[in-house]
């Protein structure tokens, strides 16, 4: 479903920016992002929790010849010896971080791995609540595939937004070959514009730029995305 990679150009053009430099990954998948990136020469290593997508960028970092390293952690918890010029979580990754807590231990990892005037980005939606409380309404049709042995999927949306958690309940309804197969969970955090800037200034980052889209546009009320490049704050020593 994922196969677009829209927004390499963006990560690209400001992984230049530390061309010689060591880039993390957060949050990596099966390297959508990672495997095009070392292939363009960047010095990059991809992070995530989940085996079977671990699993499958490592068999297509193989058939592809890209000699690459993937890590298998919990980014709200990691702990790795050296520390990095540039780190990165692409695709809305965020969103699936549910607590303020969650967002705090990811924010203390990634200052602990950044070296200093390093930088963070990351990508995340700008919350619609129009959309959502339009969307709850009815069942919507998301994405219409077929599988390499000749099944048609479909998947149709629901969602439920929750106003005390800032979590969308959001549930996709699997449909192979026109009959109902299954549900999978994909319950998103949303998180408000003034609410990151907050946290991020708290958590010792600067916010170099935020964008409202993938070409740089200026973030604005109808912007889509919230597009951060940020860098670890230099240490004051004189307020030690």
């Amino acid at each position: 479903m994922n196969a677009e990679i829209v927004d390499l150009p963006f990560y690209s053009r400001w992984l230049e920016k530390r061309k010689n430099g060591s880039i993390l990954e957060l949050c990596c998948g099966t390297g959508r992002l990672t495997i095009p990136l070392a292939q363009e020469g960047y010095n990059i290593i991809g992070v995530d929790n989940n085996t079977s997508m671990l699993k499958q960028a490592k068999e297509k970092a193989n058939e592809l010849n890209v000699p690459l390293r993937f890590i298998k952690s919990d980014i709200r918890f990691l702990d790795l010896p050296d520390v990095y010029d540039i780190i990165f979580i692409p695709f809305n990754s965020i969103h699936h971080l549910y607590t303020n807590q969650d967002f705090f231990n990811v924010l203390i990892s990634v200052k602990k791995h950044l070296k200093q005037n390093g930088y963070f980005l990351f990508d995340c939606f700008n919350p619609n609540i129009h959309y959502i409380v339009h969307s709850e309404k009815e069942e919507n049709i998301i994405a219409e595939y077929s599988t390499k042995d000749g099944r048609k999927v479909v998947i149709k949306q629901t969602m439920i937004y929750e106003n005390k958690t800032q979590i969308n309940r959001i549930k996709w309804h699997y449909f192979i070959n026109g009959e109902f197969d299954s549900i999978q969970n994909m319950d998103m955090r949303l998180f408000f514009p003034q609410e990151l800037d907050a946290y991020l200034n708290i958590y010792g980052f600067k916010i170099v730029h935020k964008f409202g889209g993938f070409k740089e546009e200026i973030f604005e009320d109808t912007s889509e995305k919230q597009i951060f490049i940020c860098k670890k704050m230099e240490i004051d020593n004189n307020n030690k």
